[in-house]
Protein backbone atom coordinates (compact mmCIF):
# COMPACT_ATOMS: atom_id res chain seq x y z
CA UNK A 1 0.00 0.00 0.00
CA UNK A 2 2.62 2.68 0.92
CA UNK A 3 4.50 1.92 -2.39
CA UNK A 4 1.36 2.24 -4.09
CA UNK A 5 1.03 5.81 -2.47
CA UNK A 6 4.35 6.67 -2.79
CA UNK A 7 4.71 6.18 -6.43
CA UNK A 8 1.19 8.33 -7.13
CA UNK A 9 2.24 11.78 -4.72
CA UNK A 10 5.17 12.36 -7.34
CA UNK A 11 3.15 12.31 -10.29
CA UNK A 12 0.81 15.01 -7.90
CA UNK A 13 3.91 17.19 -7.27
CA UNK A 14 4.58 17.67 -10.67
CA UNK A 15 0.70 18.83 -11.53
CA UNK A 16 1.95 21.21 -8.82
CA UNK A 17 4.67 22.47 -10.16
CA UNK A 18 3.01 22.39 -13.95
CA UNK A 19 0.22 23.92 -12.53
CA UNK A 20 1.86 26.94 -10.21
CA UNK A 21 3.58 27.64 -13.51
CA UNK A 22 0.71 27.87 -15.60
CA UNK A 23 -0.68 30.39 -13.18
CA UNK A 24 2.30 32.20 -12.55
CA UNK A 25 2.56 32.52 -16.24
CA UNK A 26 -0.59 33.97 -16.36
CA UNK A 27 -0.44 36.27 -13.73
CA UNK A 28 2.18 37.83 -15.27
CA UNK A 29 1.28 38.11 -18.88
CA UNK A 30 -2.23 40.03 -17.01
CA UNK A 31 0.53 41.96 -14.19
CA UNK A 32 0.96 44.25 -17.03
CA UNK A 33 -1.70 46.16 -16.49
CA UNK A 34 -1.85 45.16 -12.58
CA UNK A 35 -0.70 47.60 -10.03
CA UNK A 36 -0.06 44.63 -7.56
CA UNK A 37 1.53 41.27 -9.60
CA UNK A 38 2.92 39.74 -6.66
CA UNK A 39 -0.26 39.71 -4.70
CA UNK A 40 -2.51 37.39 -7.28
CA UNK A 41 1.31 35.45 -7.86
CA UNK A 42 0.64 34.11 -4.14
CA UNK A 43 -2.71 33.74 -4.33
CA UNK A 44 -2.80 31.60 -7.41
CA UNK A 45 -0.05 29.47 -5.72
CA UNK A 46 -1.97 28.89 -2.63
CA UNK A 47 -4.92 27.54 -4.59
CA UNK A 48 -2.23 25.17 -6.58
CA UNK A 49 -1.12 24.21 -3.37
CA UNK A 50 -4.54 22.79 -2.00
CA UNK A 51 -5.81 21.40 -4.64
CA UNK A 52 -2.67 19.30 -4.70
CA UNK A 53 -3.54 18.26 -1.27
CA UNK A 54 -7.02 17.11 -2.15
CA UNK A 55 -5.27 15.50 -5.26
CA UNK A 56 -3.10 13.68 -3.10
CA UNK A 57 -5.94 12.51 -0.31
CA UNK A 58 -7.78 11.35 -3.10
CA UNK A 59 -4.88 9.18 -4.35
CA UNK A 60 -4.10 7.87 -1.37
CA UNK A 61 -7.96 6.74 -0.30
CA UNK A 62 -8.13 5.14 -3.61
CA UNK A 63 -4.75 3.22 -3.12
CA UNK A 64 -6.24 2.64 0.24
CA UNK A 65 -9.45 1.03 -1.11
CA UNK A 66 -7.97 -1.39 -4.07
CA UNK A 67 -5.77 -2.62 -1.32
CA UNK A 68 -8.86 -3.58 1.17
CA UNK A 69 -10.17 -5.08 -2.25
CA UNK A 70 -6.90 -7.22 -2.95
CA UNK A 71 -6.33 -8.43 0.13
CA UNK A 72 -7.94 -11.81 0.59
CA UNK A 73 -9.45 -13.57 3.81
CA UNK A 74 -7.56 -15.10 6.53
CA UNK A 75 -6.70 -18.28 5.91
CA UNK A 76 -6.14 -20.30 9.33
CA UNK A 77 -4.09 -23.80 8.97
CA UNK A 78 -6.61 -25.75 11.77
CA UNK A 79 -8.16 -28.74 11.32
CA UNK A 80 -11.81 -26.76 13.03
CA UNK A 81 -11.75 -24.27 9.94
CA UNK A 82 -15.38 -23.45 11.19
CA UNK A 83 -14.51 -22.70 15.08
CA UNK A 84 -16.10 -20.33 17.12
CA UNK A 85 -14.04 -17.58 18.98
CA UNK A 86 -12.42 -17.84 21.98
CA UNK A 87 -13.81 -21.63 22.41
CA UNK A 88 -10.55 -24.18 23.02
CA UNK A 89 -10.60 -26.78 20.37
CA UNK A 90 -8.78 -30.08 22.33
CA UNK A 91 -7.79 -32.95 20.14
CA UNK A 92 -7.20 -36.42 22.76
CA UNK A 93 -7.14 -39.78 22.80
CA UNK A 94 -10.81 -41.61 22.87
CA UNK A 95 -12.77 -42.03 25.66
CA UNK A 96 -12.77 -45.77 27.60
CA UNK A 97 -15.05 -47.34 29.53
CA UNK A 98 -13.16 -46.81 32.67
CA UNK A 99 -10.87 -43.65 32.15
CA UNK A 100 -11.82 -40.45 30.21
CA UNK A 101 -8.45 -40.69 28.52
CA UNK A 102 -5.46 -43.80 27.97
CA UNK A 103 -3.06 -40.47 27.92
CA UNK A 104 -1.69 -38.83 31.38
CA UNK A 105 -0.74 -35.75 29.39
CA UNK A 106 -4.30 -35.55 27.57
CA UNK A 107 -6.22 -35.96 30.65
CA UNK A 108 -4.18 -33.49 32.37
CA UNK A 109 -5.32 -30.76 29.67
CA UNK A 110 -8.62 -31.34 30.59
CA UNK A 111 -8.15 -31.47 33.90
CA UNK A 112 -6.69 -28.38 33.88
CA UNK A 113 -8.85 -26.86 31.72
CA UNK A 114 -12.14 -27.91 33.63
CA UNK A 115 -10.56 -26.76 37.34
CA UNK A 116 -9.56 -23.02 35.59
CA UNK A 117 -13.34 -22.80 34.34
CA UNK A 118 -12.57 -22.38 30.61
CA UNK A 119 -14.95 -23.08 27.52
CA UNK A 120 -13.10 -26.34 25.51
CA UNK A 121 -15.01 -28.51 23.23
CA UNK A 122 -13.34 -31.97 22.29
CA UNK A 123 -12.96 -32.68 19.03
CA UNK A 124 -13.94 -36.28 17.90
CA UNK A 125 -11.26 -37.17 15.54
CA UNK A 126 -11.00 -40.98 16.24
CA UNK A 127 -7.33 -40.04 16.71
CA UNK A 128 -6.59 -38.99 12.92
CA UNK A 129 -4.80 -35.87 14.20
CA UNK A 130 -1.64 -35.38 14.79
CA UNK A 131 -0.16 -31.65 16.03
CA UNK A 132 2.28 -30.20 13.74
CA UNK A 133 5.06 -31.46 16.09
CA UNK A 134 3.59 -34.78 15.99
CA UNK A 135 1.99 -35.35 19.15
CA UNK A 136 -1.40 -35.84 21.33
CA UNK A 137 -2.85 -33.32 22.68
CA UNK A 138 -2.90 -30.54 21.01
CA UNK A 139 -5.50 -27.50 21.49
CA UNK A 140 -6.31 -24.78 18.51
CA UNK A 141 -7.60 -21.52 19.60
CA UNK A 142 -8.76 -18.79 17.15
CA UNK A 143 -7.47 -20.50 14.20
CA UNK A 144 -4.01 -20.98 16.01
CA UNK A 145 -2.51 -24.83 17.04
CA UNK A 146 -0.55 -24.69 20.43
CA UNK A 147 0.63 -28.15 20.89
CA UNK A 148 2.37 -30.20 24.45
CA UNK A 149 0.65 -30.40 27.65
CA UNK A 150 2.88 -28.48 29.50
CA UNK A 151 2.68 -25.69 26.84
CA UNK A 152 -0.72 -25.60 26.26
CA UNK A 153 -1.07 -25.26 30.03
CA UNK A 154 1.35 -21.90 30.08
CA UNK A 155 0.37 -20.54 26.80
CA UNK A 156 -3.33 -20.98 28.47
CA UNK A 157 -2.27 -19.43 31.93
CA UNK A 158 -1.18 -16.48 30.53
CA UNK A 159 -3.91 -15.68 27.91
CA UNK A 160 -7.25 -15.86 30.72
CA UNK A 161 -4.61 -15.12 33.63
CA UNK A 162 -5.69 -18.70 35.10
CA UNK A 163 -2.23 -19.22 37.09
CA UNK A 164 -3.44 -22.49 39.63
CA UNK A 165 -0.04 -21.81 41.05
CA UNK A 166 -0.54 -18.13 41.70
CA UNK A 167 -1.01 -18.57 45.62
CA UNK A 168 2.29 -20.58 45.99
CA UNK A 169 5.58 -19.59 47.22
CA UNK A 170 8.95 -19.47 45.85
CA UNK A 171 10.10 -22.43 47.21
CA UNK A 172 6.65 -24.22 47.09
CA UNK A 173 7.11 -23.41 43.29
CA UNK A 174 10.45 -25.33 42.89
CA UNK A 175 9.31 -28.40 44.73
CA UNK A 176 5.99 -28.70 42.64
CA UNK A 177 8.17 -28.21 39.70
CA UNK A 178 10.85 -30.59 40.82
CA UNK A 179 7.57 -33.05 41.77
CA UNK A 180 6.23 -32.80 38.10
CA UNK A 181 9.32 -33.52 36.04
CA UNK A 182 9.64 -36.84 38.48
CA UNK A 183 6.04 -37.83 37.40
CA UNK A 184 6.26 -36.80 33.31
CA UNK A 185 9.84 -38.29 33.08
CA UNK A 186 9.91 -40.76 35.18
CA UNK A 187 6.65 -42.50 36.84
CA UNK A 188 4.94 -42.66 33.37
CA UNK A 189 7.44 -44.38 31.92
CA UNK A 190 7.60 -46.86 34.51
CA UNK A 191 4.17 -47.28 33.35
CA UNK A 192 4.75 -46.75 29.81
CA UNK A 193 7.12 -49.86 30.45
CA UNK A 194 4.42 -52.09 32.18
CA UNK A 195 1.73 -51.14 28.89
CA UNK A 196 4.61 -51.84 26.33
CA UNK A 197 5.27 -54.88 27.54
CA UNK A 198 1.57 -56.19 28.65
CA UNK A 199 -0.20 -54.52 25.73
CA UNK A 200 -2.85 -57.18 25.48
CA UNK A 201 -3.67 -56.11 29.32
CA UNK A 202 -3.88 -52.96 28.69
CA UNK A 203 -6.84 -53.41 26.41
CA UNK A 204 -8.21 -55.79 28.57
CA UNK A 205 -7.49 -53.78 31.43
CA UNK A 206 -9.41 -50.76 30.39
CA UNK A 207 -11.53 -52.60 28.04
CA UNK A 208 -10.61 -50.54 25.14
CA UNK A 209 -12.47 -51.13 22.07
CA UNK A 210 -10.86 -50.12 18.78
CA UNK A 211 -13.20 -50.76 16.44
CA UNK A 212 -14.99 -47.43 18.59
CA UNK A 213 -11.77 -45.71 19.18
CA UNK A 214 -10.91 -45.55 15.89
CA UNK A 215 -14.11 -45.41 14.09
CA UNK A 216 -12.89 -48.14 11.95
CA UNK A 217 -14.71 -51.09 10.56
CA UNK A 218 -13.01 -54.16 11.04
CA UNK A 219 -13.59 -56.73 13.28
CA UNK A 220 -11.98 -55.98 16.94
CA UNK A 221 -9.92 -59.16 16.87
CA UNK A 222 -7.39 -58.07 13.48
CA UNK A 223 -7.29 -54.26 15.33
CA UNK A 224 -6.47 -55.95 18.61
CA UNK A 225 -3.61 -58.29 16.40
CA UNK A 226 -2.37 -55.77 15.01
CA UNK A 227 -2.25 -53.03 18.23
CA UNK A 228 -0.23 -55.62 19.99
CA UNK A 229 2.19 -56.08 17.72
CA UNK A 230 2.84 -52.33 16.91
CA UNK A 231 2.37 -51.24 20.25
CA UNK A 232 4.53 -53.43 22.24
CA UNK A 233 7.39 -52.78 19.75
CA UNK A 234 7.42 -49.36 18.92
CA UNK A 235 6.74 -49.00 23.17
CA UNK A 236 10.16 -51.07 23.32
CA UNK A 237 11.94 -48.44 21.45
CA UNK A 238 10.90 -45.55 22.86
CA UNK A 239 11.59 -47.17 26.77
CA UNK A 240 15.25 -48.04 25.61
CA UNK A 241 15.81 -44.23 24.05
CA UNK A 242 14.37 -43.23 27.13
CA UNK A 243 16.93 -44.93 29.22
CA UNK A 244 13.95 -46.74 31.64
CA UNK A 245 14.03 -49.43 29.01
CA UNK A 246 17.25 -51.11 29.32
CA UNK A 247 16.78 -52.17 32.90
CA UNK A 248 15.38 -55.85 34.93
CA UNK A 249 11.45 -55.63 35.54
CA UNK A 250 11.84 -55.96 39.18
CA UNK A 251 14.63 -52.60 39.10
CA UNK A 252 11.82 -50.60 37.03
CA UNK A 253 9.12 -51.81 39.55
CA UNK A 254 11.14 -50.52 42.29
CA UNK A 255 11.69 -47.16 40.65
CA UNK A 256 7.89 -46.86 40.85
CA UNK A 257 7.40 -47.70 44.21
CA UNK A 258 10.07 -44.86 45.05
CA UNK A 259 8.60 -42.60 43.18
CA UNK A 260 4.82 -43.33 45.14
CA UNK A 261 6.49 -43.26 48.62
CA UNK A 262 8.02 -39.90 47.76
CA UNK A 263 4.66 -38.55 46.53
CA UNK A 264 2.63 -40.19 49.74
CA UNK A 265 5.12 -38.54 52.15
CA UNK A 266 4.92 -35.19 50.87
CA UNK A 267 0.93 -35.27 50.33
CA UNK A 268 0.79 -36.40 54.24
CA UNK A 269 -2.84 -36.08 55.87
CA UNK A 270 -3.48 -33.02 53.34
CA UNK A 271 -6.49 -32.89 51.16
CA UNK A 272 -3.92 -32.05 48.02
CA UNK A 273 -0.23 -31.20 47.70
CA UNK A 274 0.15 -27.26 49.02
CA UNK A 275 -3.18 -27.32 50.93
CA UNK A 276 -7.26 -26.56 50.67
CA UNK A 277 -7.18 -26.04 47.03
CA UNK A 278 -5.73 -28.00 43.91
CA UNK A 279 -2.47 -26.73 42.07
CA UNK A 280 -0.73 -27.64 38.88
CA UNK A 281 1.26 -30.54 40.75
CA UNK A 282 -2.53 -32.09 42.06
CA UNK A 283 -3.88 -32.20 38.30
CA UNK A 284 -0.56 -33.91 37.17
CA UNK A 285 -0.22 -36.04 39.95
CA UNK A 286 -4.10 -36.90 39.24
CA UNK A 287 -3.74 -38.02 35.54
CA UNK A 288 -0.66 -40.29 36.10
CA UNK A 289 -2.04 -41.68 38.84
CA UNK A 290 -6.05 -42.18 37.58
CA UNK A 291 -3.81 -44.39 35.15
CA UNK A 292 -2.86 -46.82 37.72
CA UNK A 293 -5.85 -46.63 40.14
CA UNK A 294 -8.39 -47.38 37.13
CA UNK A 295 -7.02 -50.28 35.95
CA UNK A 296 -9.38 -52.94 36.46
CA UNK A 297 -8.86 -55.25 39.21
CA UNK A 298 -9.33 -58.61 36.83
CA UNK A 299 -5.82 -57.59 35.80
CA UNK A 300 -2.96 -58.00 38.05
CA UNK A 301 -0.29 -55.00 38.25
CA UNK A 302 2.24 -54.90 41.67
CA UNK A 303 2.33 -51.35 41.17
CA UNK A 304 -1.44 -50.63 41.05
CA UNK A 305 -1.22 -52.82 44.03
CA UNK A 306 1.05 -51.31 46.03
CA UNK A 307 -0.04 -47.98 46.03
CA UNK A 308 -3.71 -49.26 47.16
CA UNK A 309 -2.79 -50.80 50.12
CA UNK A 310 0.91 -48.77 51.15
CA UNK A 311 -0.09 -45.52 50.03
CA UNK A 312 -4.20 -45.01 50.42
CA UNK A 313 -3.84 -41.25 50.99
CA UNK A 314 -2.86 -41.14 46.85
CA UNK A 315 -6.12 -43.28 46.37
CA UNK A 316 -8.03 -40.48 48.19
CA UNK A 317 -6.38 -38.08 46.25
CA UNK A 318 -7.51 -39.08 43.09
CA UNK A 319 -10.63 -39.89 44.14
CA UNK A 320 -11.29 -35.74 45.45
CA UNK A 321 -9.99 -34.81 42.19
CA UNK A 322 -12.83 -36.65 40.20
CA UNK A 323 -15.34 -35.76 42.18
CA UNK A 324 -13.69 -32.03 41.85
CA UNK A 325 -13.07 -31.80 38.25
CA UNK A 326 -15.38 -35.18 36.86
CA UNK A 327 -18.81 -34.77 38.30
CA UNK A 328 -19.63 -36.34 34.77
CA UNK A 329 -17.09 -39.25 35.04
CA UNK A 330 -20.00 -41.97 34.89
CA UNK A 331 -21.54 -40.89 31.76
CA UNK A 332 -18.33 -40.27 30.22
CA UNK A 333 -17.26 -43.73 30.94
CA UNK A 334 -20.75 -45.27 29.91
CA UNK A 335 -21.76 -43.17 27.12
CA UNK A 336 -18.10 -42.70 26.12
CA UNK A 337 -19.25 -39.24 25.47
CA UNK A 338 -16.30 -36.19 24.89
CA UNK A 339 -18.03 -33.73 25.52
CA UNK A 340 -20.57 -34.66 28.19
CA UNK A 341 -19.55 -31.50 30.26
CA UNK A 342 -21.56 -29.19 27.59
CA UNK A 343 -25.32 -29.33 27.74
CA UNK A 344 -27.37 -31.10 25.07
CA UNK A 345 -30.72 -30.10 23.77
CA UNK A 346 -34.12 -31.45 24.78
CA UNK A 347 -34.69 -34.73 22.85
CA UNK A 348 -37.14 -34.03 20.10
CA UNK A 349 -39.14 -37.17 22.11
CA UNK A 350 -40.26 -34.67 24.72
CA UNK A 351 -41.68 -32.38 22.58
CA UNK A 352 -43.63 -34.87 20.86
CA UNK A 353 -44.81 -36.05 24.15
CA UNK A 354 -45.81 -32.58 24.92
CA UNK A 355 -47.74 -32.17 21.70
CA UNK A 356 -49.57 -35.18 22.63
CA UNK A 357 -50.36 -33.86 25.74
CA UNK A 358 -51.98 -30.32 24.74
CA UNK A 359 -53.86 -32.86 21.68
CA UNK A 360 -55.14 -34.81 24.48
CA UNK A 361 -56.53 -31.38 26.44
CA UNK A 362 -57.61 -30.21 23.35
CA UNK A 363 -59.58 -33.40 22.73
CA UNK A 364 -60.88 -33.07 26.48
CA UNK A 365 -62.19 -29.10 26.11
CA UNK A 366 -64.03 -30.65 23.25
CA UNK A 367 -65.84 -33.71 24.56
CA UNK A 368 -66.81 -31.42 27.74
CA UNK A 369 -68.34 -28.83 24.95
CA UNK A 370 -69.99 -31.30 23.34
CA UNK A 371 -71.53 -32.70 26.57
CA UNK A 372 -72.72 -29.40 28.12
CA UNK A 373 -74.13 -29.09 24.51
CA UNK A 374 -76.09 -32.38 25.31
CA UNK A 375 -77.27 -31.46 29.12
CA UNK A 376 -78.71 -28.04 27.28
CA UNK A 377 -80.81 -30.17 24.71
CA UNK A 378 -81.70 -32.93 27.13
CA UNK A 379 -83.07 -29.85 29.67
CA UNK A 380 -84.81 -28.12 26.54
CA UNK A 381 -87.10 -31.17 25.80
CA UNK A 382 -87.81 -31.86 29.36
CA UNK A 383 -89.32 -27.79 29.50
CA UNK A 384 -90.81 -29.15 26.34
CA UNK A 385 -92.28 -31.92 27.84
CA UNK A 386 -94.28 -29.86 31.16
CA UNK A 387 -95.38 -27.61 28.99
CA UNK A 388 -97.20 -30.00 26.57
CA UNK A 389 -98.35 -31.98 30.02
CA UNK A 390 -99.51 -28.47 30.83
CA UNK A 391 -101.87 -27.78 28.01
CA UNK A 392 -103.27 -31.00 28.12
CA UNK A 393 -104.36 -30.77 31.63
CA UNK A 394 -105.71 -27.32 31.20
CA UNK A 395 -107.87 -29.15 28.43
Amino acid sequence: MASEVSQEVPSTENKVVEESETVASAVTTEGGASDKPTENVEAATDNAQEKSVEDTKKDSENATLTNNKSEPAPKFCVHKTNFEKDVIYLYQFSRTPLLPSLSPYCLKVETWLRLAGLKYENVDHKMRFRSKKGQLPFIELNGEEIADSAIIIKELSARYEKNLDAGLTSEQRNVSYAMIAMLENHLIWIIFYWRAKYPDNVLKGYKVNLQHALGLRLPNSILNFFFKITFGRKGTKKLKAHGIGVHSAEEIEEFGKNDLKVLSEMLDCKPFFFGDEPTTLDVVAFAVLSQLHYLSKDITYPLRDFMTEKCPNLVGHVSRMKEKCFPDWDEICTKLDLNAHIPKPEPENKEGKEGELEKSNEQDTEADKIEKELEKDKSNEKEIAEENKEKEEAK
